[in-house]
């Protein structure tokens, strides 16, 4: 017989929270709104049943994808985590969670200037107005 321990709701709220940030301010950065709702579309990052069933698979999810948000937040360095970046999307892709990037992926545009720098629909807005 084996014991298994199942998720808890907070680690599934903590899987949702990362992916929500890939969404509002890693893909924003370096992709076209356009190019982000063909992500949604193909079901990029989206939770198999697999993933939130035991507490060992969602703390490795959790891991995976805090390593790669920190990768990818420092792009300036972010080459000297290659190794990390690869390990990382394999152990996502074992859980079967999409994620068909490599760290070439994640450039800026060809003149040195980010796409941070353009508006963007999925970013978070940094103030909000009560009407």
């Amino acid at each position: 017989m084996k014991v298994v321990f199942a998720s808890t709701p907070s680690q599934e709220e903590r899987i949702n929270e990362l992916i929500y940030t890939f969404y509002s301010k890693i893909f924003p950065y370096y992709f076209s709104d356009k190019e982000i709702l063909a992500f949604e579309r193909l079901k990029v990052l989206s939770i198999t049943p697999e993933v939130s069933n035991t507490l060992k698979t969602s703390y490795q999810v959790i891991a995976s994808l805090q390593t790669l948000i920190n990768i990818l937040e420092d792009p300036i360095h972010k080459n000297e985590y290659k190794h990390l970046f690869e390990k990382n999307v394999q152990i996502l892709e074992e859980f079967n969670i999409f994620f068909p990037f490599d760290i070439e992926s994640f450039t800026t545009k060809d003149n040195g200037s980010s796409k941070q720098d353009m508006f963007s629909m999925y970013t978070v807005a940094d103030n909000q107005y009560l009407l």
